[in-house]
């Protein structure tokens, strides 16, 4: 919680038993009122990881997407009362590291919205981001 305010963390999960654990262990759970996954039908141990970290575990019965996903995602952090919700991949392309200065952005009424780029700062390639998805961001965002 800041100021008094309700932080939900959303993970849109597919296939993440390899690096939710790294992921979860960066998020600043001092501030951090519920964790919420929701497992797009992985074929791996994701949802079963996430309920031994104690989260809040959705899983589609079919994979839909990850625009279906994140509509899981918000629905169930507004269904369980979040005021601040922040989406983190749990791939580690994003660092958890950020989600308190972003929830205070927004907390202190400085910003509605807050958003972060996974392209800026130390690189998307060495943040972790493949060659191939890379490649077609930048082509397909290109101005």
């Amino acid at each position: 919680m800041i100021n008094g305010k309700r932080v939900t963390v959303i993970l849109p999960a597919y296939n993440a038993e390899q690096t939710l654990r790294a992921t979860y262990a960066d998020i600043p759970h001092l501030i951090v009122d519920d964790l919420i996954l929701v497992d797009d039908h992985s074929s791996d141990r994701t949802a079963e990881v996430a309920r031994e970290l104690g989260m809040h575990v959705i899983v589609h019965d079919q994979n839909r997407g990850y625009g279906a996903n994140q509509k899981t995602c918000y629905r169930a952090a507004l269904a369980r009362d979040a005021e601040i919700v922040v989406m983190l991949h749990p791939d580690y392309q994003y660092t958890p590291r950020l989600i308190t200065a972003m929830a205070s952005m927004i907390a202190e009424g400085e910003f509605d919205v807050v958003l972060a780029s996974r392209i800026l700062g130390i690189g998307a390639l060495k943040g972790g981001m493949p060659l191939y998805k890379y490649i077609a961001n930048r082509f397909l965002t290109a101005a």
